[in-house]
């Protein structure tokens, strides 16, 4: 018997039952990808929405700080300079800027995030991330993990 939150989609032999909140996590995890086309990095752009009580409180992508120039990597190397904000840093210090409290919120972030990314989300009170792809360091979700934080795989 299916819950009133729940739908059935059937597809050839596979039927996948999806909950309201998996509808919710696709969703908001596709605006995340709109929201990275606003980063000027041409290596990898990342977007992150901070979302509490089915609002969006916050949101953030991958850039350099205010007021700097929007060049993200390195003319002669190619890499990414050392002072550009990931997405997540975006969104959480901008929540923490406003009026609006990160505590007990949900991340999502189009890219697994890191250690340093991990630690802001623990200390400002996000209780679960949810992400759709894999970073080649997997320290951050580990670390999220041991803090008895949700964390979520989506593929889109």
């Amino acid at each position: 018997m299916l819950k009133p939150t729940e739908r059935i989609y059937t597809y050839s032999i596979f039927t996948i039952i999806m909950t309201k909140q998996n509808i919710l996590d696709k969703r908001y995890m596709r605006m995340a990808y709109v929201w990275a086309e606003n980063s000027y990095c041409t290596r990898r752009q990342v977007g992150a929405l901070l979302v509490k009580d089915k609002m969006i409180i916050s949101d953030g992508y991958n850039g350099t700080p205010c007021g700097f120039e929007n060049i993200c990597e390195d003319e002669n190397t190619g890499k990414t300079k050392s002072y550009v904000l990931h997405a997540e840093a975006n969104a959480i210090t901008k929540v923490a800027r406003s009026h609006n409290s990160s505590e007990g919120a949900t991340m999502y972030v189009t890219t697994s995030p890191c250690i340093e990314c991990a630690k802001l989300m623990i200390q400002s009170g996000i209780k679960r991330v949810v992400y759709a792809e894999d970073y080649h360091i997997t320290d951050g979700i580990e670390l999220l993990k041991r803090a008895n934080i949700e964390v979520c795989k989506i593929n889109l």
